[in-house]
């Protein structure tokens, strides 16, 4: 009897090491796969597009994108950790509960991002970055300066669009 609870607690042992090593190697990719984009030189007007230090531009197209693909992979890993806890045997039906409300949280974060952008886009500024989180929303334009008037139109768009107060939200120029 003895020999199956040391197999049985080996076997969780087990499993945590496993689930430990799979997130080590996606950290791994993630971060290999960030240099090499962030490395390769793409031509095109896509704003998306990584692009080489020649140009003007250039800083900026590499920050926004870098932005942006950090920003992916930072979710990755966390709907990863979240996957785990969801997953695991040990875990209480409340913990669950609590992983799975999470992760529809930061699904409704991801949607209201790529939504606010395009907004934002949409009102003729280049390009714009936006970071949710539950107590603040974070913008970066695209833009040297900002007017009082161009920092009430995003403000405007962002009241409009979510439950965050005008405190609570940080519209930041990027200034290369």
């Amino acid at each position: 009897m003895a020999k199956k609870e040391k197999t049985k607690k080996l076997s969780s042992n087990g499993k945590k090491a496993l689930v430990l090593c799979c997130m080590v190697a996606l950290l791994v990719v993630t971060g290999v796969l960030n240099y090499v984009l962030n490395t390769q030189i793409k031509d095109g007007n896509n704003p998306n597009d990584v692009v080489d230090n020649l140009g003007d531009g250039a800083a900026v197209e590499t920050f926004f994108a870098s932005h942006r693909s950090n920003r992916e992979t930072a979710r990755a890993e966390e709907f990863s950790y979240l996957d785990a806890i969801i997953s695991s045997e040990a875990t209480s039906e409340t913990v669950k509960a609590s992983a799975e409300e999470k992760q529809v949280e930061l699904l409704s974060f991801i949607e209201q991002e790529l939504v606010l952008e395009s907004l934002i886009k949409a009102k003729g500024f280049e390009d714009a970055v936006v970071t949710m989180s539950t107590n603040n929303l974070n913008v970066i334009v695209k833009q040297a300066e900002l007017t009082k008037e161009e920092v009430a139109q995003i403000l405007g768009t962002i009241l409009q669009e979510t439950n965050y107060t005008a405190s609570q939200v940080y519209v930041v120029p990027y200034t290369a």
